[in-house]
């Protein structure tokens, strides 16, 4: 068996594993489904466009990562996961930052993502333009996973608390969107070099 397709077995068995204790008795059912809708509208994609389009390494490491912090935000819901209410407890925060993190990776992801299809497929090269784009798509992806929870809200009124996690800060939404540029932003500084690397492989 080629070393891809370990890799590629390995990626799947860890989201299997994490998909399934994720599933196990759920803090809201409810809110786990809305938690994971991501995951479940991706895998499918990803299977089908595989033979014709075939990402990197990293960007499937990234995709499963982000998809390991989706799960436990649907197991725990995003305000109530059990570490960071420790570290809200110990350290006198004035939330749990686990949806910061969850912002955070949707920024970091779909940037390196973004910036891999657009230097593939667009006549875009290495630069400021590729840069600020990238930026301003996962800015985009956020803003409409706000529009997503608001309608959501609207649409279930109480029910969907959970789902929207604002905790009572009234500048819950554009912090969310704020982490997730900060997020993009990090991800073309910190992998830019090992992406175009592998890019180069593939």
């Amino acid at each position: 068996m080629q070393a891809k397709s370990r890799f590629f077995i390995l990626l799947l068995t860890l989201l299997g594993l994490s998909f399934i204790w994720s599933a196990i008795a759920p803090l809201q059912r409810f809110t786990w489904w809305l938690e994971i809708a991501p995951i479940l509208m991706a895998l499918p994609i990803l299977f089908f466009t595989h033979k014709h389009y075939e990402f990197t390494l990293l960007a499937y490491v990234l995709m499963l990562l982000h998809a390991i912090i989706l799960l436990i935000g649907g197991h725990y819901t995003y305000a109530e996961v059990p570490l960071f209410n420790w570290l809200r407890d110990t350290f006198d925060l004035s939330r749990n930052y686990y949806d910061r993190v969850g912002h955070f990776a949707q920024g970091f992801v779909p940037a390196i993502i973004a910036r891999e299809v657009l230097l593939r497929k667009s006549p875009l090269v290495q630069g400021r333009w590729l840069f600020f784009i990238t930026c301003a798509i996962c800015l985009s992806i956020s803003a409409i996973y706000e529009f997503i929870e608001w309608w959501t809200a609207v649409y279930e009124g109480g029910a969907a608390d959970a789902f929207l996690g604002t905790q009572g800060d009234v500048w819950d939404t554009q912090w969310d969107m704020f982490t997730a540029l900060i997020g993009s932003i990090a991800a073309q500084l910190l992998l830019a070099k090992m992406h175009d690397k592998q890019m180069m492989q593939v």
